[in-house]
């Protein structure tokens, strides 16, 4: 089952300690500030590869922030997707899991395969020249047939991966 799942990516730079500059402009073109908690939040989700969820990030910002609680966690993830830092994902294990819309250890565009059994979430990037040839014709279609300026899309492949396929 294919879902297309269109989303805004306001910025296409990574959100690192490197970065807090970018950082600190996003959050003034918002009119917000970029706090402790904030920050530490947008580091943790660039300092890994999975994808987190909120209890997880809670988990590794309490680590180095002790004072931070799930609440927060929770209304500055939700902030960062809206904002276009941070992206929502649901493979379909009843938790979301966020990702940086750009992220240091991810560089690049991606794709999701979910495995419907397990929930094992592969990235796949290495995309053939077909492959985003029609991509870009479905686009461009969808952008003709709807009057939608599409500036970034999400695509989950489900499935079953090589282990469960073999245990079936």
């Amino acid at each position: 089952m294919l879902q297309l799942l269109m989303v805004s990516i306001v910025n296409k730079n990574p959100m690192n300690s490197a970065n807090s500059k970018d950082l600190r402009v996003q959050f003034q073109k918002h009119r917000l500030r970029v706090t402790k908690p904030r920050r530490i939040i947008v580091d943790v989700l660039g300092s890994t590869i999975q994808h987190l969820s909120a209890e997880e990030v809670f988990f590794r910002v309490h680590k180095v922030y002790p004072n931070v609680g799930l609440t927060t966690v929770y209304r500055t993830l939700d902030l960062l997707e809206q904002m276009g830092i941070v992206v929502k994902q649901n493979f379909g294990d009843g938790r979301c899991r966020y990702e940086l819309a750009e992220n240091p250890k991810k560089p690049g565009h991606h794709h999701h395969l979910v495995c419907t059994s397990c929930r094992h979430v592969i990235e796949y990037d290495d995309f053939v020249d077909e492959e985003v040839g029609l991509l870009r014709k479905v686009e461009k279609e969808l952008s003709r047939k709807h009057g939608f300026q599409i500036v970034s899309h999400v695509i989950q492949f489900h499935g079953l991966c090589t282990t469960c396929r073999k245990e079936a």
